[in-house]
């Protein structure tokens, strides 16, 4: 549970920190386009460097951004044995006790991984730099044209940022949970398949309890204090792109561009 950090908002003085929500949400999702155009090796190359220089503006060290990558390990082994079992093209490299293992399957793997690890860290150098009302603020300007067709912009953006500050709620909540489940016996490491799901089933019923009860009191507060999402609202903070914005977008989209030259050459 430790190893979670997507949605924790690091309190660094960076240059990351200070740009507009708005131009860190365009980057990111001009990288997410990105990262599933397939430019192979050179394209997923230009995208890590533009990471790892995005990571040391912003003061985050690379473990902290792999960090995130631990809880899906168990995920990254399925898929490969998945791989190794449906994949049959490409060259053999090596076989077991007549089970041969081709090269597709290793290069289809590796190629998820890669997807799947660059867009976690991406998304969690967004979250680790922005303040999650900037998040909201920063949705909802974006999506307010779409409001002229009925989009509930200010809607969808107070959901995205709710959903992503009580990530690390809900992670402390079910560590408490669990520390409180094993001082009464219960063993969630050890012990047969049966067993386990019997002790992750002690565990997620009260965690789907203490969700509903937060979400119900964080409604209950909300409306207490008057809170209308129909009403027309004004704002303290007003963003203001700045030229670190423009020029960090104009880089990504160079980056979303060299991809598709690669892809397309």
């Amino acid at each position: 549970m430790n190893n979670v950090a997507l949605g924790q908002y690091m309190p660094l003085d960076s240059v990351v920190h200070k740009m507009d929500p708005r131009s860190k949400i365009m980057i990111m999702l001009f990288l997410m386009v990105a990262i599933f155009i397939p430019a192979g090796v050179l394209g997923y190359a230009i995208i890590g460097a533009f990471i790892l220089f995005s990571l040391y503006l912003s003061k985050l060290n690379i473990q902290y951004a792999l960090r995130t990558m631990k809880p899906m390990l168990w995920m990254m082994a399925f898929l490969l044995v998945i791989n190794l079992l449906v994949i049959k093209t490409g060259t053999p490299l090596f076989s077991i006790k007549g089970f041969t293992i081709y090269s597709d399957a290793v290069n289809q793997t590796l190629y998820i991984v890669v997807r799947l690890m660059l867009m976690v860290i991406i998304t969690t150098v967004l979250t680790a730099t922005t303040k999650p009302l900037d998040l909201t603020l920063g949705i909802e300007k974006l999506l307010k044209p779409l409001e002229k067709v009925d989009v509930p912009a200010h809607i969808i953006a107070m959901m995205i940022s709710i959903a992503l500050r009580f990530i690390p709620t809900l992670i402390e909540e079910t560590q408490r949970i669990m520390n409180a489940q094993a001082s009464r016996g219960v063993d969630l490491e050890n012990g047969s398949i049966k067993e386990k799901i019997m002790a992750i089933l002690s565990l997620i019923v009260p965690l789907f309890v203490s969700a509903f009860d937060r979400a119900d009191q964080l409604a209950n507060a909300m409306e207490a204090r008057g809170y209308d999402p129909s009403i027309k609202r004004t704002r303290y903070k007003v963003l203001k792109m700045q030229t670190i914005d423009y020029a960090s977008m104009i880089l990504s989209v160079a980056v979303l561009c060299a991809c598709i030259g690669i892809w397309v050459l």
